[in-house]
């Protein structure tokens, strides 16, 4: 298991921090300057070496995008997964593992405040649900999860088989929020027994998932988080974790320091290490502390810092408890 680190923006001043702090992966998004319906093999190869330059690695790639096309199954999504399958392979080609990718179709993560207060006037973001009760519907109207996961389905038979052919492992992020509908889009990727259906439905070593901690923690249907870990880390799914916590399940909740919440995080750690898991894990979705401003809302530096230091304590104790 390896801390990761992504950095909003991808800077040399980044990438020197996270080896000061003992970080050893770096995610990244698109490379800067690339444009078009597919990720460019050079760009992401110049930007793999530039990280490796700096004594880390890049091993996961986030927000390739998976157009409304696709997700809807509307007329030209055949040329969308093209693109999306070429962008696969030049990721292989690349040398980089594993794609973040999401299914919320319409509009992606979702929060009512970019700066609500959290402890000692933190900035952080929420959800209230009661707020978009009077939300328009999207420009796709009302739309039910069977087009979801028909859709869905179509996209793994294609998509899989390249992602193996090319030593990609898909990761599968959670809805953010997980819950059904909103603005009239239904949102399937939201339980515990929907990832369950993810696994099975096109069965393969690359279709597996990011376990986004805040995410699982917010599901209706998840009581124990590190049950949750056990299960799908046992059957090596989880290519990719997201650590972090919110305040309390849907249908509101707001984001909170990694040592403040509800969730037994030491325990979510135990449960990682004891099921196997030797992927990248990042802190997610951190407050905005005192002194800085909030232009990237959740991805700012200070308490990603924190988090970092809280996160490898949380590993050292887990490997001692291990050790009996």
């Amino acid at each position: 298991m390896n801390i990761a680190f992504y950095p909003v923006p991808l800077t040399d001043g980044a990438l020197r921090l996270a080896s000061q702090l003992g970080v050893a992966d770096i995610v990244a998004g698109r490379p800067e300057g690339d444009s078009g319906p597919v990720w460019d093999f050079m760009a992401l190869l110049r930007m793999r070496q530039r990280v490796e330059a700096a004594g880390l690695k890049l091993t996961v790639l986030e927000s390739v995008p998976v157009t409304d096309r696709v997700k809807l199954g509307l007329p030209g999504r055949d040329e969308d997964l093209d693109h999306f399958c070429q962008s696969v392979r030049n990721m292989g080609a690349a040398g980089i593992p594993v794609l973040c990718y999401n299914w919320m179709a319409g509009f992606g993560w979702l929060r009512t405040s970019l700066a609500d207060r959290g402890r000692g006037g933190a900035l952080v973001t929420s959800y209230k649900h009661e707020l978009m009760q009077n939300a328009p519907l999207t420009e796709y109207g009302e739309v039910g999860e069977d087009q979801l996961w028909d859709a869905f389905e179509y996209f793994l038979k294609r998509v899989v088989p390249v992602a193996e052919e090319s030593g990609v492992f898909l990761a599968l992020h959670p809805d953010d929020p997980p819950l059904s509908p909103i603005r009239g889009m239904a949102r399937i990727m939201r339980s515990f027994e929907a990832f369950k259906h993810v696994i099975e439905l096109v069965p393969s070593p690359n279709n597996g998932l990011t376990f986004c901690q805040g995410n699982f923690a917010a599901m209706a249907d998840v009581r124990d988080v590190p049950e949750a870990i056990r299960y799908f880390g046992e059957r090596n799914k989880i290519f990719f974790a997201h650590f972090r916590d919110v305040s309390s399940k849907i249908p509101s909740f707001s984001e909170v320091f990694h040592d403040e919440g509800p969730t037994d995080m030491l325990a979510c750690m135990q449960a990682y290490l004891d099921s196997g898991f030797d992927g990248p894990i990042r802190p997610d979705h951190a407050p905005t502390l005192e002194g800085e401003s909030n232009e990237h809302p959740g991805y700012m530096v200070m308490g990603k810092v924190f988090a970092f230091g809280y996160m490898r304590g949380l590993i050292e104790a887990a490997r001692k408890q291990s050790a009996g």
